[in-house]
């Protein structure tokens, strides 16, 4: 692999520098670096950061590739600046066995866009009733680290105690999607003035806080770790303080989605705004992007689910829920986060790297932009501004709740372990 010489970026964030790429890592970083024969790429004005960690990706291989394969959404990942994903485990057939998660893994080794880490179903089928083999998952070639049901919330107390015990053991982490089913049977949206105006079916903040109270309470007796998939409100950030302060082991992440969109895009009855959890308020917005500035939520994950034309294309009722947001995850943050001065540079790299690379166990991942590390790596053009045009997409699918918006923001290269994956703002 021949040398790569990346100048005047800012390195997250900082004074400009030169980083110098030899093979699989970064040789030196400085001012006035040279390189012969090196290949010189101008970043002035660009920021450095270590290459994005997604842990919840929906890449829908097996079962549903005409939403996404492992390819095309590697290529998505590629595209937003990831050189990591966490791959959700509600596939057909499930995630619930070695051999299936290590079919995706390899699946990922093939097409070579990103890592891809497989996360194993807490429960055999997704059914909440049987742990599934998370021992034997974790051993296998896959090394799983992280098991969920996301989708589906492992509302038995007695299932979500075992899952948390099994896991410690190997240092593992149980991702919850948070959605008490009962309080939530029927629902189509956020509870609250818009559902009662439309007269859709609510799912109220409480059924998501019940369970993040219950499971933070349970990690603390079994001194485990425990992650909160997707947090969704106001009242949610004030649990996860509490737990925070009480030294409980758990983790949130909030997606780019519920940093920008409220339940007020609903009465369009477009669905390309259903998505589980629901959009929420102004309120929970507002309360979701202070929580992420002062670290009481640790990262944002993209929940990307891709779904085909014909779930989407529908009534609202029947409509799948889900967005996909690989591609858009990093112009979202930068709006939302960057530009209203609640993050720098350098917490973008800690939330989107540095901690899901931690929480995950993803090794190699998450590091410092310095001499012998990986060079896992991704410049963005901050100053650019762009309509959305899911057309332009590497995804399958094209289910964006961001289709004609401008936003912030552009990946102009990803580099996997040296390797450009994006080169110009096109896929290498």
């Amino acid at each position: 692999m021949s040398k790569i010489l990346i100048r005047g970026a800012k390195v997250l964030g900082g004074e400009p520098q030169d980083v110098l790429l030899d093979g699989e890592t970064i040789e030196a970083v400085g001012t006035g670096l040279s390189a012969e024969g090196a290949t010189v790429i101008g970043a002035e004005g660009q920021i450095l950061l270590p290459g994005l960690v997604d842990l919840h990706t929906h890449l829908r291989e097996p079962g549903r590739e005409d939403s996404e394969t492992v390819l095309t959404g590697t290529r998505a990942a590629a595209s937003g600046g990831y050189t990591a994903v966490f791959a959700m485990a509600n596939t057909h057939p499930v995630a619930d066995t070695a051999g299936v998660v290590e079919q995706v893994y390899r699946l990922g080794k093939e097409a070579g866009y990103c890592d891809v880490q497989p996360i194993g179903a807490v429960t055999v089928g997704l059914e909440g009733k049987k742990l599934a083999e998370l021992g034997a998952m974790h051993d296998s070639a896959a090394g799983v680290t992280v098991f969920s049901d996301d989708g589906k919330c492992v509302d038995d107390a007695v299932i979500m105690r075992r899952a948390l015990e099994y896991v410690k053991a190997f240092g593992g982490v149980v991702a919850q999607h948070a959605q008490e089913p009962r309080l939530t049977e029927g629902a189509q949206m956020n509870e609250g003035i818009v559902s009662a105006e439309l007269g859709l079916g609510g799912w109220p903040a409480v059924a998501e806080e019940s369970i993040i109270a219950r499971d933070v309470l349970l990690a603390e007796h079994v001194g485990s770790r425990v992650h909160i998939c997707h947090l969704s409100t106001a009242g949610s950030v004030e649990i996860v303080r509490w737990a925070k302060s009480r030294g409980i082991d758990v983790t949130a992440e909030v997606t780019p989605h519920h940093l920008l969109l409220t339940d007020e895009l609903v009465r369009t009855y477009n669905p390309v705004y259903k998505v589980n959890p629901p959009l929420r308020t102004e309120r929970d917005v507002l309360a979701l992007r202070e929580a992420l500035a002062d670290g009481t939520i640790d990262i944002v994950a993209t929940d990307h689910a891709p779904h085909p034309h014909e779930d989407k294309d529908c009534e609202w009722a029947a409509a799948a829920m889900g967005m996909v947001g690989l591609e858009t995850a990093l112009s979202v943050v930068q709006q939302t986060m960057v530009e209203t001065g609640l993050l720098d540079w350098a917490g973008v790299a800690d939330r989107m790297s540095f901690a899901p690379a931690r929480i995950g166990r993803a090794t190699g991942h998450g590091r410092p932009v310095s001499a012998g590390e990986p060079a896992n790596l991704v410049l963005v053009d901050p100053a650019y501004r762009g309509t959305v045009d899911p057309a332009d997409f590497a995804s399958r699918s094209r289910n964006t709740p961001y289709e004609g918006r401008e936003l912030p923001g552009r990946v102009t290269h990803t580099f996997l372990r040296g390797r450009a994956t994006v080169m110009d703002g096109k896929l290498a």
